[in-house]
């Protein structure tokens, strides 16, 4: 097999590994809330420009140490989130206002957070202060490191979560409120309660992929923007509210739409990946897998 071809396969797992948490992310954040929320992506922006702070403030931590920086980063976007949730969703949903109010909400919302980074931070291009670090020759392949360490960290993180979703009384009353709300409410779930760990988990996973992003690409205000779409079109083919089924769809998104790029210019790549998802689901409606968890 061409080593072109190998290596942007290897670039496309990095690159998945990234959409796979924010993706995530957005489809709880539906299928528990009802949420389409634009502004997703402005909360891994957000993240982003936490970590690039932080890892400032820590001084020259190295690659190694990054994941500190961008620990921190989520804990304060998770903090916005939370305020938003506080200030904005919940009293949205107590005037029961209707999904297009609240994706006209979360539209205006990505704009206020995106205008509001430009003001503190500025529209430049920026970078982490991290060390020089050559790639890994593997067989003619380069891996550059901090690829590695994306791909690692997401391993980590997905099996955190998995973990949570399925072995924990939170994950277990998320998953009751994402199949029939009422019905969780009746049982005794705080649905509120399990609003809130929602924000926690959507916000942190969107953070962290928003630190991860920096890692392999430059810190700037539009970064996050730029992958809605990747997030939406992962979390349609894996299965609406399905998280399993978004980190699924985030890999065929990401690998698809890097590899494409050895036969066509890098500018249609977005572009293949989404006529890649529209062809699935003329096959399989519902997804890679069905809907919920």
């Amino acid at each position: 097999m061409d080593l072109q071809l190998i290596q942007l396969f290897v670039n496309g797992i990095a690159v998945g590994s990234i959409i796979a948490l924010a993706a995530v992310g957005l489809t709880l954040t539906y299928g528990i809330l009802r949420l389409a929320n634009f502004a997703h992506g402005d909360f891994m922006t957000l993240g982003a420009y936490f970590t690039l702070v932080i890892s400032a403030l820590l001084g020259n931590i190295g690659l190694e140490s990054i994941w500190l920086a961008i620990a921190l980063g989520a804990l304060l976007t998770i903090g916005v989130a939370l305020l938003t949730e506080k200030l904005l969703w919940s009293p949205m949903r107590d005037r029961r206002a209707s999904s297009t109010t609240l994706i006209i909400i979360s539209i205006g919302l990505a704009l206020f957070i995106r205008n509001g980074i430009i003001l503190l931070w500025g529209g430049a291009n920026q970078k982490y202060d991290l060390p020089i670090v050559s790639a890994i020759d593997l067989w003619g392949v380069k891996i550059a490191q901090n690829r590695l360490i994306v791909v690692a960290l997401a391993v980590l993180v997905i099996l955190g979560l998995h973990y949570v979703l399925q072995n924990t009384k939170i994950g277990k009353a998320m998953r009751a409120v994402a199949d029939n709300v009422d019905l969780a409410r009746v049982s005794g779930i705080d649905v509120e309660r399990v609003v809130i760990w929602t924000w926690i988990i959507a916000a942190g996973l969107t953070a962290i992929g928003g630190g991860m992003l920096g890692l392999v690409t430059a810190v700037r205000p539009s970064m996050g923007w730029f992958l809605i779409l990747p997030m939406f079109a992962s979390v349609i083919l894996g299965g609406i509210g399905n998280p399993y089924g978004a980190i699924a769809g985030a890999f065929v998104i990401g690998i698809v739409q890097e590899v494409s790029t050895y036969w066509i210019s890098p500018e249609y790549k977005l572009g293949i990946a989404l006529a890649m998802m529209v062809v699935v689901l003329l096959i399989r409606p519902q997804g890679i897998f069905r809907g919920t968890f």
